[in-house]
């Protein structure tokens, strides 16, 4: 298994009408797209005088699990679309809020392993999830906010490691490949990419913005961009590696990043962020974090920051950009205990890692608007979803899974 694959599992190292009802509620610009405006930050007040949540909720599946000897119950991704109605979902469940996190509803309770969920509206969505632990990760469709899930057998079984959503298109991302959906997933037509794909970001619905990271046989990274669909690519960056493991590229809005991993080892990881406020033209080294257990970063050059967010050797989860210069890292460190987030509002010309102060070793973020988000954290005994309104610097928690007793 790839690392573009791993790095998000890194933590596993150590009915429902009325539920839908209260899920379903309008909101304000009724679906969430990509590369809009920037949003206002919200008011403290979304999530002000209520408590952290429902903490017996899942009271009856953490017993089951237990009992069965399974995985305690973890939080695996987070999907927001406002500052106060989202999802939270991960081994075997799928639990929202509509009111800032002073309530929540478990909307699905099953077998499913979810491992991403993506909800472009309330009530269609698609999750990549697996049957059982340590199973294949397939392809998942709700029409009704997350209660109940078909599988989509894509054409040639399709595995996806990844998938995004823009403007009705439905892009899903291989170990090695690229493909598009403008049919609700019912068919697939592979986007031409470059030899050794790792990873992509695709800005349009019909595909023709977009950029892959490659790895170099025998080590090292280039972004390569399109802006014909793929009939052409141009590489836009080199990042020199003695090695290559993967990484990720998230692009809106002109700014785009790109993520580059390095070795491992001693629970750290050395990697490298890239970051370009001009489509890919100029780029600067964000993050660079060499790591005893892991070695050098991939890259060359001052970076900005000798150590990602959550610290020492912590591994990096998923970013979230929004708008033209507002970006978000989550990061998590096992020997350190702590998650944190880093941040710049800039597009990468400047970069703050908020103080790590939340006991966890794995995070999620979803970022709704500019300084609004939620934190989906996983811990030794067990998980919790925190919320943030001044963009990272403090958090408030607002739903606490049941006590796993491990």
């Amino acid at each position: 298994m790839s690392w573009s694959k791993a790095h998000f599992r890194f933590a596993k190292i150590v009915s429902a009408s009325a539920l839908v009802l209260t899920l379903c509620l309008p909101l304000t610009g009724g679906t969430r797209t990509a590369g809009t405006a920037e949003a206002a930050s919200a008011s403290p007040s979304a999530s002000a005088a209520c408590g952290s949540g429902n903490q017996a909720l899942l009271q009856d599946l953490q017993a089951k699990h237990k009992g069965a000897g399974e995985t305690p119950l973890h939080f695996a991704d987070v999907d927001f679309l406002s500052d106060t109605t989202g999802r939270a979902a991960g081994n075997g469940f799928l639990i929202g809020t509509s009111d800032g996190g002073c309530s929540w509803q478990a909307i699905y309770k099953g077998s499913w392993q979810f491992s991403q969920i993506l909800f472009p509206g309330n009530v269609k969505g698609w999750a990549l999830a697996a049957a059982q632990e340590s199973g294949p990760s397939y392809l998942l469709s709700t029409s009704d906010g997350g209660s109940h899930w078909k599988r989509i057998d894509s054409a040639g079984n399709l595995s996806f490691l990844k998938i995004s959503y823009v403007d009705g298109t439905l892009f899903g991302f291989t170990t090695n490949a690229v493909y598009k959906s403008a049919d609700q997933a019912k068919s697939w037509k592979k986007i031409s990419t470059p030899p050794n794909t790792r990873a992509g970001s695709f800005e349009d619905a019909a595909g023709s913005r977009g950029y892959v990271l490659t790895i170099v046989p025998g080590g090292g990274y280039k972004v390569m961009k399109t802006t014909n669909g793929g009939a052409s690519w141009s590489r836009v960056l080199t990042i020199p590696s003695i090695s290559n493991h993967g990484g990720a590229v998230y692009s809106s809005g002109g700014q785009v990043w790109a993520l580059a991993y390095g070795e491992s080892g001693m629970s750290q990881i050395s990697y490298s962020l890239y970051a370009s406020r001009d489509g890919g033209t100029d780029w600067t080294r964000v993050i660079a974090q060499d790591t005893a257990g892991g070695g050098p970063a991939p890259g060359s050059g001052k970076a900005l920051a000798a150590k990602g967010p959550a610290s020492p050797g912590g591994h990096p989860g998923n970013m979230e950009l929004v708008g033209s210069s507002t970006a978000y890292l989550a990061g998590g460190s096992p020997a350190g205990g702590t998650v944190g987030v880093g941040r710049s509002y800039n597009a990468g010309q400047s970069w703050e890692n908020a103080k790590a102060s939340i006991k966890g070793y794995d995070a999620r973020i979803s970022f709704p608007s500019q300084k609004t988000g939620w934190l989906a954290v996983t811990s030794v005994s067990s998980s919790a979803v925190y919320v943030t309104h001044d963009g990272g610097a403090s958090w408030n928690q607002k739903f606490q899974l049941p006590e796993s007793d491990s």
